[in-house]
This record gives structure tokens, C-alpha cells and sequence, in this order.
């Protein structure tokens, strides 16, 4: 005999009542949205913590300027107003993430490669000049700028994606324009990682890579000021850093010997320094933020500065956006710790707002993915959805 296939557009019957297909689709969908709205709220504490760590990281920041200043002494503005500038930034970029997540950033890359272009005076002078071109605030804006446009090309769509990379790849150009050799070798690198990032899935392995990156170009800084590598390597790195940057590195490295717990006081290197005192060099700043805290402030300061660095990462790692915006804006941040390292970017306002904003854009989650989170969770009619 022939059996009939079975059909099962009819209703069906589960536990004894009778159910259609609408209800059970209507019923998974439900059920789907609850999972992502549990998993949304799930992560929601993590995030608050991330804020939380780094406001309480910041306000250690200016308590322990404070606290160095009223025991050396010392101007503790500039310090102050650096801390003020990324707290701001970062805020102003949630914010600025949440509503507008391709425009913010890449009005972010437009105004550094202004900021860069407008503003010469922001370039070090030639205390810090080097075979390697000018190190300080037009290379870290330029980097900024290279990395805002990267991120608003992974988080737009379609053929402004193009022409958001396009943006990027100007930032390169416009370094060689300004003349920054360190501008185009920091736009140029972060530009290829964001690339590169389309082929990476794990963010925790990369961030942590970007972290050890970091630790060990503040750590080679620190040995070329402490004369403790062989000489045909140092030689050839100070031939590269050139004789008054690494003269003022040494400067810092031997008040920090001298002063490992407090430092001189904020702002105090220029009255400290033997090569300033003495008329040898000009300025103020030993053009190495690593150099600067531990001369001016002790270890805490360089702990604590350490730490803020962290938690840019760890929010970037807890962030809601796509990997390949987190681990751009990673690279970017790296980039710019990089130049702090052997510059006097982190003097610079601009750059410090910068920062801020570039962090808290990549780590605000946009309005409508929170909405599209919500809307599935919502039960529908039983005679809703298509027929």
C-alpha cells in the first residue's frame, strides 16, 4: 500500500494541547530574544566595572600629583589637566559612540589631521629632532587620525567602507606632507593592522600582545637612559635617538635613582636637570612620558601610569563592538604609547583628548544594536509575523 507523506502545515499536538507552527515559531523567538537579552545584561556589570576601574585609576592619578606636589613641591597643572582631558574625552566619546558610531570617528580623524596640519607649534623643537623625524604630539594626532578612520571604516557598510580606508590611507600621505617620518611609520602601521585584524577572532590574545609590545619599547627606553646595554646596540640606538633626547633621558633616569618614592615634584625636571641647569639644552620635559613620571612623581607615578594604559585595553577587551574596531583602536592607543615613550606627546591637550575619545567610541555600544537586542525579546501575537 502507499503511505502518504506526512504533512505539517496542520496544527500539532504537544502535552496534550494543540499547537500550530505560528505559535511555535512565535514562541522560539521569544525564547531567542530573552538569550540575548540575558547575555546583553550579563555583560552589562563587566562594563560598569571597566568604567568604574578607570575612573578610580584616574582620580589615583591626580590624588597622587597632589600628594607629591604638597611634599617636593612642583606645578601640578599640567598633570592635572592631562588626567581632566582624558576623563573627558572618554566620556564625551561614550556618548558620541552611542548616537553616531561611523560619523564620531571619523569627524575624529578629520579634526587630528587639522589639528596636525593647523597647529606647527605642537611639533617638538630640536631638542628632540632625530634621524627619525619629529616624535611627539603631530606624530600621536596623526596616529589618532589613522585610527579613528579605520575604526569608522569596519563600523560603516558598503561603499563608504571604501572610502572611509580611503580617509586612512590619506592620513599616511598627509604625514609625509607635514613631514613627520614618525607620523607616516605610525599611520602606516596602524592602517595595516586594521587590516590585518579582518583574519583575527581572539581579542584577549591580541590585546595582551599589544600590552607586552608596549612594556617592552618603555623597557628598552629605560635601559638605553640606565647605560646597561652592550655598546655596539646602544650606540646604535642613541645614533637613531640622537645625543640631546638621550642626554635628558639620563638626565630623568638619574633623578628617579635619586628620588624612587616621591620624584622631584610635578613639572620640577626643568629645575632639576643638570643638562637644563647647566644651559646645555632648552626645555622643560625630558620627552619620554615613562622617564617624565618617574622623575617627577617616583614608581607610583609610573605604576599608576602603567595602569591607565591597562584599563584603556581592558575596556577595549570588555567592549561591545566588533573585533575588528577593538583591536584597531588597540593598535592605535599601542601607537600612541609608543610615541609617549620616546616624545612629549602626552603634553600635548589635544592628544590626550584624543585618546580619550578614541577609547570611549570604541567601547560605547550604538543605540540601535541595544535596540535590536531588545526588540526580538518582545512576545508577539499569535497572528502576528507572516502568514
Amino acid at each position: 500500500m502507499r503511505q502518504e507523506p506526512a504533512r505539517h502545515s496542520g496544527p500539532s499536538h504537544i502535552g496534550g494541547r494543540r499547537v500550530t507552527s505560528r505559535k511555535i515559531t512565535a514562541a522560539a523567538a521569544t525564547a531567542a530574544g530573552s538569550r540575548r537579552w540575558r547575555g546583553a545584561a550579563g555583560s552589562a556589570p563587566t562594563a560598569a566595572t571597566a568604567d568604574s576601574l578607570g575612573m578610580a585609576i584616574l582620580a589615583a592619578c591626580a590624588a597622587w600629583v597632589l600628594i607629591t606636589t604638597g611634599v617636593r613641591g612642583g606645578r601640578p597643572d599640567g598633570i592635572l589637566l592631562a588626567v581632566l582631558a582624558v576623563a573627558a574625552g572618554y566620556a564625551g566619546g561614550r556618548i558620541a559612540g552611542a548616537l553616531l558610531p561611523v560619523a564620531a570617528p571619523c569627524a575624529g580623524a578629520l579634526g587630528g589631521i587639522a589639528l596636525a596640519a593647523a597647529a606647527p607649534h605642537v611639533t617638538p623643537g630640536p631638542v628632540s629632532s632625530s634621524p627619525l623625524g619629529p616624535v611627539g604630539a603631530t606624530a600621536a594626532l596623526l596616529a589618532l587620525a589613522a585610527g579613528a578612520a579605520c575604526c569608522a571604516a569596519w563600523a560603516a557598510r558598503g561603499a563608504l567602507r571604501t572610502w572611509l580606508r580611503l580617509l586612512a590611507a590619506g592620513v599616511v600621505v598627509a604625514a609625509a606632507l607635514l613631514g613627520s617620518s614618525a607620523g607616516v611609520i605610525a599611520s602606516a602601521g596602524i592602517v595595516l593592522c586594521s587590516l590585518a585584524t579582518a583574519l583575527m577572532r581572539r581579542r584577549g590574545l591580541v590585546l595582551a600582545g599589544l600590552a607586552l609590545t608596549a612594556a617592552v619599547v618603555a623597557g628598552l627606553a629605560w635601559t638605553v637612559a640606565a647605560r646597561v646595554l652592550p655598546e655596539g646596540l646602544a650606540t646604535s640606538l642613541e645614533g637613531q635617538l640622537g645625543p640631546f633626547r638621550v642626554r635628558m633621558w639620563r638626565d630623568a633616569e638619574a633623578l628617579a635613582a635619586d628620588h624612587p618614592a616621591l620624584g622631584v615634584g610635578p613639572g620640577r625636571f626643568g629645575e632639576t636637570s643638570p643638562a637644563v641647569t647647566e644651559g646645555l639644552l632648552a626645555g622643560a620635559k625630558p620627552h619620554s612620558a615613562l622617564l617624565q613620571q618617574a622623575a617627577e612623581q617616583g614608581f607610583v607615578g609610573v605604576a599608576l601610569l602603567a595602569a591607565a594604559f591597562g584599563w584603556l585595553l581592558f575596556a577595549l577587551w570588555r567592549s561591545p563592538r566588533s573585533t575588528q574596531v577593538v583591536l584597531t583602536a588597540g593598535a592605535t592607543l599601542t601607537a600612541l604609547a609608543l610615541v609617549a615613550a620616546v616624545g612629549n606627546a602626552l603634553s600635548v591637550t589635544s592628544v590626550t583628548v584624543g585618546a580619550g575619545l578614541l577609547a570611549g567610541i570604541t567601547t560605547a555600544r550604538p543605540l540601535e544594536d541595544a535596540q535590536e537586542q531588545v526588540r526580538p525579546g518582545r512576545s508577539r501575537p499569535s497572528g502576528a509575523g507572516r502568514g
